[in-house]
Formats: structure tokens, C-alpha cells, sequence
């Protein structure tokens, strides 16, 4: 058995390699090679398979796919690939491929070989199938308990913005191509975002590249360097804001350009699986939510602990608890009693700000609105000779650039609710500090720091921050029209390493006492509370990349300053 466990797997390594040298081979830059990808397309034979003929046809619209910033560094061994693959292709492929009598089960051929690698070479993917979710989310749920979602025609744009990612974007890749199955090869755009990546990522970007074309997906794959060449001198805020600005470049380019216009925007962060996608997508939709998270878990000396903490705020503007997957119920992530209630019952629950892991933006409430990534200005270059500077008590937060977009969201709804022509440019706006004074204390190495996207996260503590002092009035949060910001704990995420089943089994038991159907209203929340008056800050003053030191503090948080500001 062991035997061949080991042939099984070796069998799988040797379809992924050749997939990367057939993918490098025929998206090679050479001009001596032939044009292999030309004729496969030129034949439509994905096309007649398919049926496309809808707005995102690559086919009709060739633009629809593209690659800039390709890693073409020689290989002393790009002479011997390039020769046999041009025999294999002009030997045995393209007669078989323009043959009338073999060309659609060529096709079928290609398609079944995608779908077999993916399904067998990801680190967690293939076990997907297995796992219990509850609320119809089981094993034994009919393949069209997505149907609804398909029927609805819309178009899908999946966003990714990887750096040295070689350990999920398989699984990633897999997931797309999933997604694609239920929803419509012409339904999705993918943009693919490689930032300065140092492992195999680049080669496995060629692999994602070879992958969306023969299916027919529309897509973008870019690669850019990084910000600066010594990781320690890098603003890990300003970072996050470039790579997700620039991922989401093709998404204004098609509205401006061809007035393409996308339902959903799906940021793929870590590994989820499709179907928790699927049911996150109609969180959103039923909730008509500006943004709906997933949960991300990270696997760290044996037990489970809930990631992301940099960017994730209860409606309180609370920390979430730095709690395990098993914890009982009193333990749970989010603080507030509403929240915390309706996690239990694996509901969607409303948050002031979200990311952790998968999430889904409606960019008709964002992006097309005008609302973009950014960062505080004011950090201190650590790197330089220059001392650091005595930031004021009432300085803005300099938190993760997922911070400053919740906030712009909760402001964007308000504005939107007092004067609903305007249009808000970030770039323009004026971003006051709080007029309170508030406690700061420096917080000591993470034990937990390597764990997950944990990795940019900061120790809970339980001691209370100084309240800030009592404040001038003015029009509370309450008054403006929510943000609708939800999280879907039944969504969760995960990183290479993690035990997804076990983890699976931590939240949601065996699912021998769930219901297969439960009523979809319970998806949808009844009340929505206004923005918190104040909130934990949790900032990163100084470069120093992804691991720099960061601080804590109690923040006021005032929409109708903001919306001076904006007016003034």
C-alpha cells in the first residue's frame, strides 16, 4: 500500500510537472516557436464544448486574456524543451485537433486532463468533497444546489495578489477552475497579481496561465517587483494598498473601456473551498452587504486560532478574541452579545471591519464609487538616520490599508445617504485625527507570528485601554445610513499545513444533527447597527516590513467629522 501510495503520488507530481513545461513551452516569448495556443484557439474547439457567446468571450475578444511582466530569465535547457514540443504538437496533437472525426474528443481530453490534475495535485482541495458544513452545505447535497447563482447570469471578477505563494495558489487555481464549472467560463475574470515573488510562484503562473486559456477564462496575470529592494525598508500598509490597487486595474478598465460592469469582486486570500464561496456569494447578495468575510484560521502549535486580527472589528470596533476553533461559547471571536450569538449558530453576523481571509466586495457600493486602497502618510522611514518623529495624540491611525477601506465604506454609505449624486475620491478628502487623547503601549513579540496571515497580527490583551476623554457633541454614528460589512463564519479559510477536515470538525461537528435545508431568511440580518463611536487602532508606525512592531490604542471614530472634512 505504501508503494503505491508513493507511485500515486509521484504519478501526480510528474502531470504537474509536465504541465509547467508544456505552459512555459507554449507561452514562451521566442518568436521560433510555433504558434501552438494560436490554432488550438483558432479552432474553437473549447468554444463548441462550451457554447460561449456571451460578453467575456475570449474568443471574440482576444484582449480578454493577457500576461505582462512575465518571468523570461534563459534556461539552459529552453532549446531541448522548445524542440520537443514542437514535435510532440506537430506529430501527434494537431492532427488529432483538426481532425472532424477527433477534434471534440480532443477537447473533451483536454478538459478532463485539467480537471484531474487540479482535483488530484492540490495540498487541500481534493478534500473539499468530504468536509461537513452545515445548512445544506454537506457532501450529500445535489451538484446543483448552486444553480440559482448560475441562472443569474452575472459576471464575477476574482482577485488575487500573491507573493511567494507557492504553497496555495495550486489549491487557488483549483477553486477558480470550480467556480468556472458552476457559474460560466465567460461569467469570471481572474486577476492575478504576482508581487515580487522569490520561490516557484512565477513558474506556477505559467501553469495558471496555460490553465484559464484552455478553458477559456478571461484573465489577467501580471508580475511587479517590489516596492523596495530591502524588505526592511518597506511600509507593509502601502504595500497592501499598491498590490490590490493594481489588481483591481483590469476591473475599472472594462467598465471605462468596453462599460463592463461586475456583480461581485472575489478576493481569493489562502485556501477556501468553492462551495463556502458560493454560499458567501449569497450572504452577500441576500444581504445586499457591501462586503461579506469569511473567517481565517491558522494552525499554530497544534490547536486553531482565528487569524487575521489586524484587520478584523466587531460592531463594537472590538478586537476579535484570539480564540481556538474549539472554544465554547463564551470565548468566541467577535465580543459584541449579537455577534457572538449568531456565530454560534454558524449566522452571518454584522462587523465594522473585516478581512479575515476569502472575502467579497460589491463594487457598486466601492470601487465604482470611487473608494480605493490607501494608507497613512505619516509613518516613520525606519531605515533612514532621521529620528523618529512625535506623532500628536489625535495623529489619524496607521493601521492595514483592509482598515482605512472599512472606514471609507461606513462614510461612502453616509454620504451617499445626505447627498446621493456625489462621488467620493479618497485622493481628495481630508482625514482628520480624533480629538481625543488616547493610551499607547508597545506590544512584545507574537509567539504565534509564523502562523497563517497571522504573521502580520499583534497579541490579544485583555487590559482596558484609557478611555478617551469626554468630546464636544456632535451627530452620532447612529444617525447615518450602516455600511453593510459581514462576516460568514460557515466560510472559512486556510493555509498549506492546516488540517482543513479537523478544523472543519472543530466548528461544525459531525453534522449528523444538522438540517439539510434551513430556512435562507436566517442568512439575512434584521437589524443593522451604525459605526462604533470609538475603536481599537492598531497601527504600524514605522517601516519594517510585514513583521515591524505595532502599537494599540482607543480611537475615536466620527462620521460627521469626516464628512466636514469632505465638504470642506
Amino acid at each position: 500500500m505504501a508503494f503505491l501510495l508513493r507511485r500515486s503520488g509521484l504519478a501526480k507530481l510528474l502531470a504537474l510537472a509536465t504541465v509547467f513545461v508544456l505552459a512555459r513551452s507554449l507561452f514562451s516569448s521566442h518568436d521560433s516557436m510555433p504558434s501552438s495556443l494560436s490554432q488550438y484557439q483558432g479552432y474553437n474547439v473549447l468554444e463548441r464544448v462550451t457554447g460561449m457567446d456571451k460578453t467575456l468571450n475570449v474568443h471574440k475578444h482576444r484582449f480578454l486574456q493577457a500576461r505582462v511582466g512575465r518571468d523570461d530569465r534563459p534556461d539552459i535547457f529552453d532549446g531541448l524543451i522548445r524542440d520537443g514540443v514542437r514535435d510532440y504538437w506537430e506529430r501527434f496533437q494537431v492532427p488529432i485537433m483538426l481532425g472532424k472525426d477527433t477534434a471534440h474528443a480532443d477537447a473533451q481530453n483536454v478538459l478532463t486532463a485539467v480537471e484531474s490534475l487540479l482535483s488530484l495535485n492540490g495540498w487541500v482541495a481534493a478534500y473539499c468533497p468530504t468536509l461537513v458544513r452545515p445548512f445544506g452545505q454537506n457532501k450529500n447535497v445535489d451538484e446543483d444546489a448552486y444553480d440559482d447563482l448560475a441562472r443569474e447570469d452575472h459576471l464575477y471578477y476574482i482577485a488575487l495578489a500573491v507573493h511567494s505563494a507557492d504553497h496555495f495558489l495550486v489549491d487557488q487555481l483549483a477553486v477558480i477552475v470550480q467556480l468556472a464549472k458552476r457559474l460560466g467560463t465567460s461569467n469570471l475574470f481572474v486577476s492575478m497579481l504576482d508581487y515580487g515573488s522569490t520561490d516557484s510562484t512565477a513558474t506556477l503562473t505559467d501553469l495558471c496561465e496555460a490553465v484559464l486559456t484552455l478553458l477559456g477564462i478571461p484573465f489577467r496575470i501580471r508580475r511587479v517587483p517590489g516596492m523596495t529592494e530591502d524588505p526592511a525598508a518597506a511600509y507593509y500598509p502601502q504595500e497592501e494598498a499598491y498590490t490590490r490597487n493594481f489588481a483591481l486595474e483590469p476591473l475599472h478598465e472594462l467598465r471605462e473601456n468596453r462599460q463592463v460592469f461586475f456583480y461581485r469582486v472575489i478576493w481569493l486570500k489562502g485556501f477556501t473551498c468553492p462551495n463556502d464561496i458560493l454560499e458567501t456569494l449569497r450572504v452577500s447578495i441576500a444581504n445586499e452587504a457591501a462586503m461579506v468575510c469569511g473567517m481565517d484560521w491558522a494552525e499554530s502549535n497544534g490547536q486553531f486560532i482565528f487569524s487575521d486580527r489586524w484587520r478584523t472589528r466587531d460592531i463594537h470596533g472590538d478586537q476579535f478574541r484570539h480564540s481556538k476553533s474549539s472554544s465554547k461559547p463564551d470565548a468566541v471571536p467577535p465580543r459584541d452579545k449579537n455577534a457572538a450569538a449568531r456565530y454560534i449558530q454558524h449566522l452571518p453576523f454584522q462587523a465594522f471591519c473585516c478581512e479575515a481571509g476569502t472575502h467579497i466586495v460589491d463594487p457598486a457600493q466601492s470601487y465604482y464609487k470611487g473608494l480605493k486602497y490607501r494608507y497613512g502618510l505619516d509613518f516613520h522611514n525606519a531605515s533612514s538616520s532621521e529620528p523618529a518623529p512625535q506623532r500628536a495624540p489625535d495623529a489619524t491611525c496607521l493601521d492595514s490599508t483592509q482598515a482605512w477601506f472599512c472606514r471609507d465604506l461606513w462614510v461612502s454609505k453616509a454620504l451617499e445617504s445626505v447627498q446621493e449624486d456625489e462621488y467620493i475620491d479618497p485622493g481628495r478628502r481630508k482625514h482628520p485625527g480624533s480629538d481625543s487623547r488616547q493610551h499607547r503601549r508597545q506590544v512584545p513579540a507574537d509567539p504565534d507570528v509564523n502562523a497563517g496571515s497571522d504573521f502580520d497580527a499583534m497579541p490579544d490583551s485583555d487590559s482596558p485601554l484609557e478611555a478617551p476623554p469626554p468630546i464636544r457633541l456632535t451627530v452620532p454614528n447612529s444617525a447615518y445610513t450602516p455600511a453593510r460589512i459581514v462576516v460568514n463564519p460557515r466560510c472559512v479559510t486556510t493555509y498549506a499545513g492546516v488540517s482543513h477536515t479537523q478544523l472543519a470538525l472543530d466548528l461544525f461537528g459531525t453534522g449528523e444533527d444538522d438540517d439539510i435545508r434551513v430556512n435562507a431568511t436566517k442568512n439575512i440580518l434584521d437589524d443593522w447597527e451604525g459605526a462604533p463611536e470609538k475603536f481599537v487602532c492598531q497601527e504600524q508606525i514605522q517601516t519594517g516590513g510585514r513583521v515591524a512592531a505595532k502599537t494599540q490604542r482607543l480611537l475615536r471614530f466620527s462620521i460627521h467629522d469626516e464628512l466636514a472634512a469632505y465638504h470642506s
